[in-house]
């Protein structure tokens, strides 16, 4: 990466960005559009979004085409009630016919078609390690070598697929060079035998004048081997009119991969993931194992929480402080309060943790699932929208859903809220101080009081009035002297067994021996 802290602020008036997000990405072989395949759960198109918006530009153009719809929803829902949000504009490449086409359908996007605007930065949709202090460095060396074109480049060991930076001197050393080396971007399939020798390749992002980049994409032609506009070949048009182009080379090649296959895009994942746990061990985030722990891009942890090994946290998880998560949980799009601790193997998904709560080992909570303060979920509990209120306990072995348990609850062991009748869900509500006893089923929709006890055992089809104690169960009848009968007869049984003729069992006569008596 390269680097140098400058901050883009200064250069943020008339700034216009184009993200190109239109390609099918073939050698992905797959059904969903490249840009829309997720890196540490995101689509990959948003990173480019997200560091467009946080350069603070007049407008931001994304250029999509293949799954065109399913790319400006998910856009849509990322910048929708983000402060510059608005800002964002999506527009369709209708026809795959190149790059430099590509970035010219932006051109309706920004007001008077960009006059008055000083630069556009041009990103790629699947560029998703790009760092904002690289972009700055771009901006900074555009600005101080007063540059029409200024392009960022990788030296790499296999440049093959890519395009290469051809220098006067063919070079491409490692480290910044002159501008005034550049002279044209060569695609791969494009390339001569010399020119597929160069290391340097082109990244494909670019900070290009604006008084320059939509009249030369208006000049553009398709002579290359795909007959395609190609956007780089605006650098040799550049130069060609003796204009500057300036050029930023990464220290760290990575940086500016392009997701072009499976392989790439888990390389990527493993940077992505392996500088988000970075990101929050600087913040005072524990990680017993790091490397064992997976985060997505937008989940939040608190100071001093202590994430145990093979934990996996997913979505938009939001975890408090001092929290204790510990091996093999999985949490997804949670909201977990402060001081609370998961146990062992637990799944959590869409709910809502308040402070100082107890999880675990082996639960489960689906979507819905609200878990007031001072509350425990104990051993193999499963619960789905179901309200559990402060202080409440089901320790034990339990389903819960469609539910609201008031507060200081015990759900005794093998507790039941039967929410189904086949066709509807039912609502279960529970008021405060209630004592559940264990096996216990309430068949919805049913309420129970404030301070009423169940006994166990007991399966509850009508409403329990507060501090009553409801029993529905079979009378339990006992048999004086069964069990000694029943121990003489096996024990009768067993001997008349051992002791009967061959051909018999158990005393009873075989056919053939009742046909001798006759």
């Amino acid at each position: 990466m390269a680097t140098s802290g400058a901050n883009v602020e200064p250069y943020g008036q008339g700034l216009g960005v184009v993200i190109m997000a239109a390609g099918l990405g073939t050698r992905m072989k797959s059904k969903r559009a490249k840009v829309l395949h997720p890196v540490a759960g995101r689509p990959m198109v948003l990173y480019a979004v997200e560091l467009a918006m946080k350069l603070a530009g007049y407008r931001i153009a994304v250029v999509v085409g293949y799954q065109a719809e399913d790319v400006r929803r998910i856009i849509g829902e990322a910048v929708r009630g983000r402060a510059g949000g608005d800002s964002v504009v999506v527009v369709e490449q209708t026809r795959q016919l190149g790059t430099g086409h590509a970035v010219l359908q932006s051109r309706s996007a920004f007001p008077n078609g960009g006059k008055g605007l000083s630069e556009f930065l041009i990103l790629n949709g699947d560029t998703p390690l790009l760092t904002e202090q690289t972009i700055g460095e771009l901006r900074r060396v555009h600005h101080a070598q007063k540059a029409t074109v200024t392009m960022l480049t990788a030296q790499v060991d296999d440049p093959t697929g890519y395009g290469r930076v051809v220098r006067r001197d063919g070079g491409g050393e490692k480290g910044n060079r002159a501008a005034a080396d550049v002279l044209k971007i060569v695609e791969d399939r494009d390339a001569t035998a010399a020119e597929r020798a160069i290391n340097e390749i082109n990244v494909g992002t670019y900070v290009v004048s604006a008084d320059f980049l939509f009249s030369a994409l208006e000049r553009l032609e398709p002579r290359n081997a795909q007959g395609e506009y190609y956007l780089t070949d605006i650098v040799g048009m550049a130069v060609a009119q003796r204009r500057r182009v300036a050029a930023v080379q990464l220290s760290v090649p990575d940086e500016g991969l392009g997701v072009n296959t499976r392989q790439q895009l888990a390389q990527a994942e493993r940077t992505i993931r392996r500088r988000l746990r970075d990101r929050w061990l600087d913040a005072g985030v524990t990680m017993v194992d790091p490397d064992s722990v997976w985060l997505d891009a937008d989940v939040v942890i608190g100071q001093d929480t202590v994430l145990y090994p093979n934990v996996t946290i997913e979505g938009k998880t939001e975890i408090g402080e001092d929290c204790i998560v510990r091996s093999h949980v999985r949490l997804t799009d949670c909201h977990v309060g402060n001081r609370v601790e998961i146990l062992d193997h637990c799944v959590l998904r869409e709910s809502l943790i308040e402070d100082d709560v107890v999880i675990g080992p082996f639960a489960h909570l689906r979507p819905g699932v609200l878990l007031r303060r001072k509350a425990k979920v104990g051993n193999f509990v499963e619960m789905k929208k179901t309200e559990l209120g402060e202080e409440a306990k089901a320790n034990h072995l339990s389903y819960l859903g469609d539910a609201k348990i008031g507060k200081g609850v015990n759900i005794g062991a093998g507790t039941i809220t039967c929410n189904y009748d086949g066709v509807h869900k039912h609502q279960t509500t529970i008021g405060d101080h209630v004592f559940i006893g264990s096996d216990t089923q309430l068949v919805a929709p049913v309420s129970v009081g404030d301070g009423a006890v169940i006994a166990a055992g007991t399966t509850v089809t009508k409403d329990v009035p507060a501090d009553a104690l409801a029993i529905a169960r079979t009378p339990q009848e006992n048999r004086a002297g069964w069990a000694m009968k029943r121990r003489l007869m096996v024990e009768r049984n067993s001997s008349d067994a051992q002791g009967a003729p061959a051909g018999t069992a158990g005393g009873n006569p075989t056919p053939s021996s009742k046909a001798r008596r006759r």
